[in-house]
């Protein structure tokens, strides 16, 4: 298991401004399936990639690099469009980024589409999904980045932060219909250990490469492989949030050495958990390390009363751990994203999900959304359900995995808008602020200076050379000059900023 950087001979004085809070950096990287049909030739993954990214390359002389607001937008590999959203300090940030991610994809994906139509004299459709298995069964992800304190240990991450994060897929599944069978999440059947620093010989829960983009004295980036690729707004709200609350007891207990309580939830076979919740949900049986075992619904509760208890003794450190005021009701706590919200919805879907009240979930839960779906056109045709034996060698087998593909299509698909414009899914955020956040960085970080740099660097003379990563910006001709930007938090520039941007002229 890899080490920690020691780091008990720096000073207080030293450490980043951050460093004795519980302020987060959130991040999402969203890898996608591309296919094309109804083309009077193969058009390959491959092919409709590149042709996603023809103008990104024109631009940008490449198939990676970095975007307006900060993100970073490349083609991964294996024909992967993928989106990096820009840091953000609040799970409501780290959404609209996201949902600016889909939005970019989704408009390279049409432009895509009528370039390769005039190509082909058809009319084709490219499909661009969001979700994390295509049709032959490749796996893809969606990664969550969380900056955490260093000295947090491993073992806390795997003993105390695992368990929740596999049993949170309750209501943060994503769901899939594939070979006849409903699982509640997608991911699970690809997963096959639980912390490891490996990258491609492994698909491990939480990857530990230990890459802060931060000052790694102080800091690790936590990133998290095991989640599934929500259409959701609030799904994607909650993962962040209930995780970052997590985080935060896991960190003050071991800040103020004390126990959190979770230590109690590390689980037996986390490998063998993840499999059960993909079947059984919330009633899953999770046999635990002491020997005891509790269902994924009662493990939630557990963490769910450690995050209130959490709230009640440090109220104001919880509220501005994501830059609110405990007593400011209108933009604080209570806010939709804010350390309030957060706690009623995490209550409030425990309790639907005790209830088994599967129409209250399913206008917040992907997988409830496709399930009850699922099962209404199951009964229509003389199935008992989705467990129905008979069903895996219908017809109808077939249909529901297109729908099931449907609903993640961002390019073509028509389920999930459908549900949203007929009111039977929740959004959290209006078209307009997510047309802003395609243009405008999350406020309050270091993407702030990065998009103003790329923005810069876009209308700069022909001439002009430039390179910029999470952590620094360069002009590398006519002149050069760069900036290292190692503090995730900062908007502010420094005088090696503003020499990087006189440079650009």
């Amino acid at each position: 298991m890899p080490q920690l950087h020691d780091s008990s001979s720096r000073t207080a004085a030293n450490r980043s401004a951050h460093y004795a809070d519980h302020a987060r950096i959130f991040g999402l990287e969203t890898e996608h399936g591309i296919s094309v049909t109804g083309a009077n030739r193969t058009v390959t993954a491959s092919e409709a990639a590149m042709e996603m990214f023809r103008p990104v390359v024109e631009r940008a002389r490449s198939t990676n690099t970095y975007v307006d607001n900060g993100s970073r937008l490349y083609l991964d590999v294996g024909a992967h469009p993928e989106y990096a959203t820009a840091e953000a300090r609040t799970p409501l940030d780290a959404l609209l980024a996201d949902l600016a991610g889909e939005r970019t994809m989704a408009s390279m994906g049409a432009d895509a589409q009528a370039v390769l139509r005039r190509k082909t004299g058809t009319d084709l459709t490219v499909h661009l999904f969001r979700n994390n298995v295509d049709s032959v069964g490749h796996s893809f992800g969606c990664h969550e980045n969380y900056l955490v304190r260093r000295y947090v240990d491993l073992a806390a991450i795997n003993d105390q932060l695992l368990p929740f994060l596999i049993s949170r897929q309750i209501y943060t599944g994503a769901g899939r219909f594939a070979h006849g069978r409903f699982g509640v999440t997608q991911r699970a059947e690809f997963v096959d250990e639980t912390v490891s620093s490996a990258t491609t010989r492994s698909r491990p829960m939480v990857n530990t490469r230990d890459e802060p983009h931060a000052n790694p004295e102080d800091f690790r980036r936590l990133h998290v492989i095991i989640g599934d690729t929500n259409r959701s707004q609030w799904a994607t709200t909650m993962k962040l949030g209930t995780t970052h609350l997590v985080l935060c007891l896991i960190e003050a207990a071991a800040r103020h050495e004390y126990l959190s309580g979770m230590e109690k939830m590390a689980l037996a076979d986390p490998v063998a958990a993840n499999l059960m919740i993909n079947d059984f949900g919330g009633r899953s049986a999770l046999h635990l390390a002491n020997g005891t075992t509790l269902t994924a619904l009662e493990m939630q509760e557990h963490y769910l009363a450690a995050a209130e208890a959490f709230v009640e003794r440090f109220p104001q450190e919880a509220a501005q751990s994501l830059g609110e005021s405990w007593n400011d009701s209108s933009d604080g706590a209570d806010a939709v994203g804010g350390i309030r919200w957060i706690l009623d919805q995490w209550r409030w879907i425990l309790g639907r999900i005790e209830e088994r009240d599967w129409p209250a979930m399913a206008r917040k839960v992907d997988w409830t959304a496709k399930a009850t779906l699922f099962v209404a056109l199951a009964h229509k045709q003389g199935f008992e359900g989705l467990r129905d034996p008979r069903l895996a060698s219908s017809p109808l087998a077939a249909k529901l995995t297109q729908l099931d593909m449907d609903y993640h299509d961002i390019a073509n698909g028509t389920l999930y808008p459908a549900l949203v414009r007929r009111g039977m899914m929740t959004t959290l955020v209006t078209d307009s602020q997510v047309d802003r956040a395609v243009r405008e960085p999350p406020s309050g970080t270091r993407a702030v200076l990065r998009g103003r740099f790329v923005r810069a660097a876009r209308d700069a003379a022909p001439d002009v050379r430039w390179t910029c990563d999470w952590t620094d910006v360069a002009v590398t001709a006519p002149v050069r000059a760069s900036a290292i930007l190692l503090d995730p938090f900062s908007a502010e520039p420094t005088a090696d900023y503003d020499a990087v941007m006189a440079a650009l002229g």
